[in-house]
């Protein structure tokens, strides 16, 4: 994170998924490419949409729309690959469209309302920014337990 990250801020990225603004912690983004089709691997959560080849290495796309329960994406030349980090594991998420990069002060953060157990899971919180709200992902409940735990 950038010195004023450590300093009471936090660095976030934005994108939409299904109408809706969602973010995680920029330190996690490793890149953001387009969309490239997967190839579906068996025995996979529905969820995952495949694998591809991104430099010589081998990682697994999320469809993030359909892993938050908004319905199963189709992807287009529009979609975008968010390739994140977690531990020693790359994954690329599958969200519609990035927005922005920001910078929000820690105690601007409020705890999501207690819903349903998709909302406790994968949001950590919710961020009003400039009239919105923005809901921050946990990136690591986001995947598959395996790859949370072989991470």
């Amino acid at each position: 994170m950038t010195e004023l990250a450590t300093a009471g801020q936090l660095e976030l990225i934005s994108f939409e998924i299904g109408g809706q603004e969602f973010c995680i912690d920029i330190s996690v983004v490793r890149e953001i490419r387009g969309w490239t089709p997967a190839m579906p691997m068996p025995q996979t959560p529905d969820y995952i949409r495949g694998v591809i080849n991104l430099r010589g290495v081998v990682m697994a796309v999320l469809d993030l729309r359909h892993r938050l329960g908004l319905g199963r994406t189709e992807p287009s030349s529009r979609n975008v690959i968010v390739v994140v980090q977690f531990n020693d594991q790359m994954v690329g998420l599958l969200v519609d469209a990035v927005q922005e990069t920001f910078m929000v002060d820690a105690e601007r953060l409020q705890s999501p309302p207690a819903m349903d157990a998709t909302v406790e899971t994968f949001i950590d919180a919710i961020i009003p920014l400039d009239g919105r709200m923005l809901s921050r992902l946990v990136v690591g409940a986001l995947l598959p337990g395996g790859l949370a735990m072989a991470a």
